[in-house]
């Protein structure tokens, strides 16, 4: 065991690009006890083994080569944290397990993940984000200061920073660029943000387009299924950020043209009705239609289409309940879900209802018992 922490030691110390003087001087011993111990002709005092690990940022234990006890003190903490993050519940504690298990192992990029992961959702709903209003421009703009001060925002980008820099690839890096390049442009760090999203890859070197060009016959119609939908869902994205945030286009009522079009691309896409995934797309449109239709329009048009995302939401929750679904429209009819499906809030529509949906929306979804899933919630609102 005792050859083994001289071993480690070294291994260690290579790692950081660290001299054998560093360590000596870290510790108040000369180069040449630094030197024994790596040559396994002597071993440090026990006294000095906190130091030792500190230094190094590891925990005894790895400075003692438990891997075993090491690898299920972090696999019980991703899983604790994992389920804390994926309930959507208050991460005050998971946060502070998490900045624990990161300063106990430094090096261990799923933990630094699932750290800034949480950081982010976290700051989400500790410190919010609010949207400003210029008079002399025609689009919507964030307020670039307010989120600024997200205390935890600003840790999670130097969370993701770090593991960018330690690591060249890792499964979820792609979903920490993107949480990276949304949150650098919301705090108005502009410059980091296009830098980062310059590095990248375009869109005909994704893994979706990838794939139909590296398989053939029924395997490529699922890819080519997989693919157009992933395609269709960023467009929903791409659509609705720009009509919604061009003032002009949602006072004049051409942002709701605009999306009940492409609600009806995707209904001559899914002729059938099995909309799968992209259930949630049409639920967001229609209720984004729902809510400039009430601010600028007609509000029994507009409940015609809460109605609409009501029903596609409900539709979504009963398939959350299904281990496997099959798509049947042509497009799509190789295109299976192993229950892979995202899961959605137990809070229900109250992400599209915020105290900034229109109140005459809000008063006529509380007088129609289909939408009681809304009411407590609206009704806390109004309190």
């Amino acid at each position: 065991m005792n050859i083994k922490i001289g071993n480690i030691i070294r291994e260690l110390r290579r790692r950081d690009s660290r001299k054998q003087e560093d360590l000596a001087n870290a510790l108040g011993v000369t180069c040449q006890a630094v030197s024994r111990w790596e040559a396994n002709k002597g071993y440090p005092d026990i006294e000095m083994i906190p130091a030792i690990a500190n230094f190094f940022h590891v925990s005894i234990d790895e400075l003692f080569g438990y891997d075993g006890d090491r690898e299920e003190k972090i696999r019980n903490i991703i899983e604790k944290s994992e389920r804390a993050i994926n309930a959507n519940e208050d991460l005050t504690e998971c946060v502070e397990m998490l900045r624990d298990a990161v300063d106990e192992f430094p090096t261990e990029y799923r933990l630094l993940v699932n750290l800034g992961f949480a950081l982010h959702t976290h700051g989400w709903k500790m410190h919010g984000l609010k949207s400003q209003i210029k008079e002399d421009s025609d689009y919507g703009a964030i307020d670039t200061e307010h989120a600024s001060n997200n205390n935890y925002w600003q840790e999670a980008m130097r969370v993701f920073e770090k593991l960018l820099k330690m690591k060249d690839a890792f499964p979820e890096k792609d979903a920490v660029i993107l949480i990276m390049v949304a949150d650098y442009s919301k705090m108005g760090q502009f410059e980091k943000a296009k830098a980062l999203a310059e590095k990248q890859n375009s869109i005909f070197v994704s893994r979706e387009c990838l794939m139909i060009h590296a398989t053939t016959d029924e395997e490529r119609d699922r890819y080519l299924g997989e693919a157009i939908i992933s395609v269709l869902n960023e467009l929903k994205k791409l659509i609705e950020t720009s009509v919604a945030t061009k003032k002009s286009l949602v006072r004049s009522g051409v942002s709701v043209q605009k999306l009940t079009a492409l609600a009806e691309f995707y209904e001559k896409l899914f002729d059938d009705g099995r909309f799968g995934i992209a259930h949630t797309n049409m639920r967001d449109l229609y209720i984004c239609c729902s809510i400039f239709e009430a601010k600028f329009g007609d509000l029994e048009k507009a409940m015609e289409y809460f109605d609409k995302g009501f029903d596609h939401h409900q539709t979504y929750k009963e398939i959350l309940k299904i281990d496997e679904y099959s798509y049947s429209s042509p497009l799509f009819s190789k295109v299976i879900s192993h229950g892979s499906f995202p899961k959605i809030s137990e809070d229900g529509l109250r992400d599209y209802l915020s105290p900034s949906a229109p109140k005459n929306l809000r008063n006529e979804i509380l007088r129609n018992e289909k939408y009681s899933e809304c009411f407590e919630y609206l009704k806390n609102q109004e309190g």
